[in-house]
């Protein structure tokens, strides 16, 4: 059975990273949250860690203008079980109020800390159930791929939809995905509101932590 003690113990946010020369020296496994504006990163960050508040949400697309890096406030093992780590959340893709060279520069920001950081074991691709993988979504699929990142898609408002039609979806996407070679096969669905599948996601991420 996979602890995920550590998904209970108090985090701390870190520092907001503007640009690349402002990230954290390398250290501890990093796990990052991807997706489109609004998809839920920040939500699904808040459940994972149980702390309402870690990871500022907004109904405003585009909110999140840095990569948020989130770490547990005791970083030591504990009994040999549970490593550090960081969170990382990323910047939105797609439609942001903002201006083009802003959003521009957030993803140049992200692309260039997907390609060169060596302690990022894995990137969870957060897609909204409601609609699926889109366009947009199938060029940061194609970057990934070419940069050899590890990826897993996470399936955000899942409750949303009804059960037969999540059911449906995963089965879809996984077909979407499975000539991928960067892709993990497995796809979650997940409910920030109700707690859905976060379980699920906690023991996805200590196996990508483990694996590394």
């Amino acid at each position: 059975m996979v602890t995920t003690q550590i998904f209970y113990q108090p985090w701390v946010f870190v520092r907001g990273v503007p640009a690349i020369k402002f990230l954290p020296p390398e250290g501890p496994p990093e796990i990052a949250f991807a997706g489109r504006s609004n998809v839920g990163k920040s939500s699904l960050i808040n459940a994972l860690v149980n702390k309402k508040g870690l990871a500022r949400t907004s109904n405003t697309p585009g909110r999140t203008q840095e990569l948020n890096f989130f770490v547990p406030e005791t970083t030591s093992e504990m009994d040999g079980e549970l490593p550090p780590m960081a969170i990382v959340d990323m910047p939105g893709y797609g439609f942001a109020k903002a201006p083009k060279d802003q959003v521009e520069n957030w993803t140049k920001l992200v692309f260039t800390y997907l390609r060169g950081r060596a302690t990022l074991k894995r990137v969870y691709l957060l897609i909204d159930a409601r609609h699926g993988i889109k366009d947009i979504d199938n060029k940061v699929l194609d970057l990934l791929d070419q940069a050899a990142v590890s990826y897993q898609i996470v399936l955000t408002k899942s409750d949303k939809i009804k059960k037969p039609a999540v059911e449906k979806l995963i089965e879809a996407t996984r077909g979407r995905i499975s000539k991928r070679a960067a892709a993990f096969p497995e796809i979650l669905a997940t409910s920030s509101e109700k707690s859905e599948g976060v379980e699920d996601l906690r023991e996805a991420i200590i196996k990508s932590v483990r694996a590394g």
